[in-house]
């Protein structure tokens, strides 16, 4: 099997698909993993062939006023007009990201797995090959069991879950406008209704869609089809990447320190959140590693023995030494910390982290979320005592950790992109 894999996002969302890279390698398949040029690094050190694209959208949140509409979730007039503006320079650099895609196709490509917001649909049609979206949140594939997690409001009356789902899946069109269209149009295909839906195969039926989270976090609603299932995270097996002297100097000089990381996240006042992360070391007598992100947390001073900051840290090294994990509730954090089995504390900024912050917390391995419009030093310290003095977290978080260990997440995947691909041969033959 020879695949083309499209990353798309920030690091959470792009190492799932360079750890499903490295699988299939693993496993003696060829495959080329197209993603943000940032990124390029990761795969090079996992000795994953990677095709580096356009990732300019991966800084808009350098901008201060993008950051302040962040910071609030895009409350208000102005985040709103903010938002317009992102959504309009998304779909340039989207652009020029599917021009990167285009000089990358390999030849003989047998699928195209691609993240849900990069038209993928297009390319695998023009090579005649089957699209497999991927979803890395449950936003995509209809449910009554629950509302569409990203941004329906908690007050929507159960009976309409599944209706909540049709502004998710329109996403992908709105978020493009005719980039795809034109897109499509370069790779020499006629225009047809419903193509730019990444969900439906051009014959009309529904695409094989990969969920990769666990079904231990999410278990499966009833009303899921089998054409979405559920494969659980797609990790590295072995992550080559370890800590720096200095980090694993300070982790091993005393007793495990708490993680606090926002990644790509920055509020509205970093310098504020550094104090209040410097009162709940002082209040809690605990070690800290901070990681300092895109600058979301600003620590004054240099490091001292309680307090160690980096720009960023090797999750899959870090968090398993952690007395517990303070993050965004990024999806790949998440998965990151569910994986170590540390209990976490959840402060959200915007997307999908107010929903991973309340899933944790409701299966018992997170206390309740801390939201960053309303993070003060006091709820910090109490949110992370909780995390000592409620005696069942450690415990579940450590159970819950060794049930998605074991799901094999990313081997999962491979089996069914061979399924998939069989399937395909299947039918092509029969025609």
């Amino acid at each position: 099997m020879k695949a083309f894999v499209l990353a798309f996002g920030t690091r959470g969302d792009v190492q799932p698909f360079v750890a499903l890279g490295r699988a299939l390698v693993d496993a003696g398949h060829e495959v080329l993993v197209a993603g943000p040029a940032c990124y390029a690094p990761l795969a090079a050190a996992l000795t994953v062939p990677y095709a580096p694209l356009d990732d300019r959208w991966n800084r808009l949140t350098d901008e201060p006023h993008i950051q302040e509409a962040l910071a609030t979730n895009y409350r208000g007039l102005k985040a709103k007009r903010t938002a317009v503006e992102v959504v309009r320079r998304t779909r340039q650099y989207i652009a020029a990201a599917l021009d990167d895609i285009t000089a990358a196709v390999p030849a003989q490509t047998d699928v195209v797995v691609h993240h849900t917001l990069l038209p993928g649909q297009h390319l695998a049609e023009a090579l005649g090959v089957p699209s497999v979206p991927v979803a890395l949140q449950p936003n995509w594939v209809p449910t009554g069991a629950f509302p569409c997690p990203m941004w329906t409001p908690a007050w929507l009356p159960r009976s309409f879950n599944r209706l909540s789902y049709r502004p998710a899946a329109l996403v992908p069109q709105m978020l493009l406008g005719a980039v795809g269209k034109h897109w499509r149009a370069r790779l020499g295909l006629r225009s047809r209704r419903g193509s730019g839906d990444p969900f439906r195969r051009p014959d009309g039926g529904p695409a094989s869609v990969l969920q990769a989270f666990s079904r231990h976090v999410l278990p499966e609603p009833a009303d899921w089809p089998g054409y979405a299932p559920v494969t659980g995270y797609w990790t590295l097996a072995d992550e080559d990447r370890g800590p720096s002297a200095a980090l694993a100097g300070f982790v091993d000089s005393g007793p495990p320190p708490v993680y606090v990381g926002f990644g790509s996240m920055r509020g509205l006042n970093p310098e504020s959140i550094g104090e209040m992360v410097q009162q709940m070391v002082d209040a809690t007598g605990l070690r800290a590693v901070v990681a300092a992100g895109s600058g979301g947390i600003a620590m004054n001073g240099a490091n001292t023995d309680s307090v160690h900051v980096v720009d960023e840290a090797p999750h899959d090294w870090l968090f398993p030494r952690t007395a517990a994990v303070i993050h965004h509730g990024g999806a790949g954090t998440t998965a990151a910390a569910l994986l170590a089995g540390r209990p976490q504390v959840i402060c959200p900024f915007t997307g999908d982290q107010p929903f991973w912050s309340q899933r944790m917390h409701a299966i018992g391995v997170a206390t309740e979320p801390v939201p960053q419009r309303r993070i003060t030093a006091e709820r910090l310290v109490d949110a992370v005592e909780a995390t000592r003095s409620d005696t069942t977290m450690p415990r579940r978080a450590a159970e819950v950790g060794e049930l998605v260990r074991s799901e094999g997440g990313t081997q999962r995947a491979v089996e069914l992109l061979l399924e998939i691909c069989a399937a395909r041969s299947s039918r092509s033959a029969v025609e």
